[in-house]
């Protein structure tokens, strides 16, 4: 599939990912609800007002990358999935 289905499915609260990542079990997801703790120590809900408070997060193999963005080789790919 492509990029736009991909983004379709993520919407959806699908996990996609390319057939061409070389690393097992590599896939993005749609964050939601997203918060950081400040300097002072006060959790901060992030709800920006134009994008809400979502975000597309990478899984990989060394852990999550929040705010993932795609290079043109994902965006212009036919090779999206949907994995479980």
């Amino acid at each position: 599939m492509n990029f736009g289905k991909a983004l379709e499915a993520l919407k959806a609260g699908k996990k996609v990912a390319r057939k061409g990542w070389n690393g097992k079990e590599q896939y993005i997801e749609l964050a939601t609800n997203i918060s950081y703790v400040n300097s002072q120590g006060n959790v901060i809900n992030v709800n920006h007002e134009q994008m809400g408070n979502k975000a597309i997060a990478f899984i990989g193999t060394s852990g999550i990358q929040l705010g993932w963005l795609a290079s043109q080789a994902d965006m212009l790919s036919e090779d999206w999935k949907i994995v479980d």
